[in-house]
């Protein structure tokens, strides 16, 4: 069992594409558990932002996974598989686990630094767990993947250069400070929009969203940060735009939420719209209507690309050689468990074979001392003990350091073990995470 990591994003789609295979929130848990019911999928994890759409799974081969996973997103995306795979990435076993550790850390971001990654990646996971797709190796492997991000962040400084897609945005929209702002959708992207324009000064906020009362707690949160904000319902959006200098989109939704309908004459007044949606929230038209700018997610891609990130170098080469090293010691910590199943059966037979033999000399000297008996099966299990012990340690270690030897294999054919030992042995317990493969 390995793992496989299949995506794309805004390194290898376009944004139309993109915008196709996007998995809504609520739709998440359907696509984790046509996942997870494929024939070589065990466990499954799905990253869903608006600018990749990820899958980390664990398969029996590769490429039963790579087709499995592959269709399911091609379903999704209401594509044929074919015409899915060259916008796809993949990466298997150890380039896996250099992937996902690199795009917690934001190297793999749009802007890179930015922070907000790590907290969907976290997301993803607790809604994957609570989902019941993810299983012992994913809970390792994304456990291992916080921290090392973390790390990344604490150690580098690239979290302070690097923005956000959020605040992107925003420099693109031009100064905001003192000025009155919409924010459509109050989810996580829209409280970070709210904390963005907080960060620029901006001087009022309106809040509105399909639910209402989560307008109203966001707009209170707002408020208690200093910001005068207030929320409205979804319908009145065009209301609130006649107000508003900036406004920003960010629902999720399948289909458009803001339209030229919404603008009505400004007499000159400019409007900037940031669409942060994926799909997206803007429809095209509105790009169209005098004194109106559109940001998205295109329009951020090619900002990047024009300025560059060079004061960023420094950082980002220390990032990765952070991300390599913490890469380096999991795959040697994961071989080295994996050989730790078979050293344990193998001192489960040796102590099977002690018992044997301390059975033996009972029968054959019935009227053995007790005193004596217990310091034999003492003695005996000493030697056994201090034979076993230099092999055991050192089989460990070779696993870690080289991955081109089974050592596992070796030590079932040197000492004739049972090959369904060691799986007995590491089989999971009840206060293992949910998964298929338990």
């Amino acid at each position: 069992m390995s793992v496989l990591a299949v995506g794309l994003s805004h390194r290898s789609a376009e944004l139309s594409t993109l915008e196709r295979a996007a998995v809504p929130a609520h739709e998440v848990v359907k696509v984790l558990h046509e996942l997870q019911q494929a024939e070589h999928v065990s466990e499954a994890m799905l990253v869903s932002t608006c600018n990749r759409i990820e899958v980390y799974s664990v398969v029996e081969t590769f490429h039963g996974g790579l087709n499995d996973i592959s269709d399911v997103l091609a379903r999704q995306a209401g594509m044929e598989p074919a015409d899915l795979y060259d916008s796809l990435y993949v990466h298997y076993a150890g380039a896996a686990i250099e992937h996902i550790f690199s795009v917690a850390s934001g190297l793999d971001s749009m802007v890179v630094g930015e922070t907000q990654i790590l907290g969907q990646v976290r997301s993803a996971y607790a809604t994957a767990r609570e989902a019941g797709t993810v299983g012992r190796t994913l809970h390792e492997l994304v456990q291992t993947t916080l921290r090392v991000g973390k790390r990344v962040h604490s150690e580098t400084g690239l979290d302070a250069l690097g923005a956000s897609v959020v605040s992107e945005a925003l420099a693109a929209a031009g100064e905001i400070e003192g000025k009155h702002a919409l924010i459509v959708g109050a989810g996580s992207m829209g409280a970070l929009t709210a904390s963005q324009l907080r960060k620029g000064g901006i001087g009022e906020i309106t809040v509105a969203n399909r639910t209402e009362a989560n307008a109203q707690r966001l707009a209170a949160s707002v408020t208690e940060a200093g910001i005068q904000a207030r929320s409205v319902p979804l319908a009145d959006v065009a209301r609130a735009v006649e107000l508003a200098d900036v406004v920003i989109c960010c629902t999720g939704a399948q289909d458009a939420v803001f339209t030229p309908e919404h603008v009505t004459p400004r007499d000159g007044r400019a409007l900037v719209v940031c669409d942060l949606g994926l799909p997206r929230d803007v429809d095209a038209a509105v790009g169209e209507l005098a004194s109106v700018t559109v940001v998205d997610l295109e329009t951020i891609q090619r900002r990047m690309r024009e300025a560059g990130t060079p004061t960023t170098e420094k950082q980002t080469a220390k990032a990765t050689g952070i991300v390599l090293d913490e890469v380096r010691d999991y795959l040697a910590g994961q071989r080295s468990a994996e050989v730790t199943p078979t050293v344990t059966a193998l001192r489960r037979r040796a102590a099977e074979v002690v018992d044997a033999e301390l059975l033996r000399l009972d029968n054959r000297l019935p009227d053995l001392d007790s005193g004596v008996r217990e310091e034999v099966g003492r003695t005996v299990r000493r030697v056994v003990d201090k034979l076993l012990h230099a092999p055991t340690v050192r089989v460990k270690q070779l696993a870690a350091e080289t991955a081109d030897t089974d050592y596992a294999n070796a030590l079932r054919e040197l000492f004739c073990l049972d090959p369904q030992a060691p799986a007995a042995v590491a089989r999971p317990t009840a206060q293992q995470p949910p998964g298929k493969n338990q």
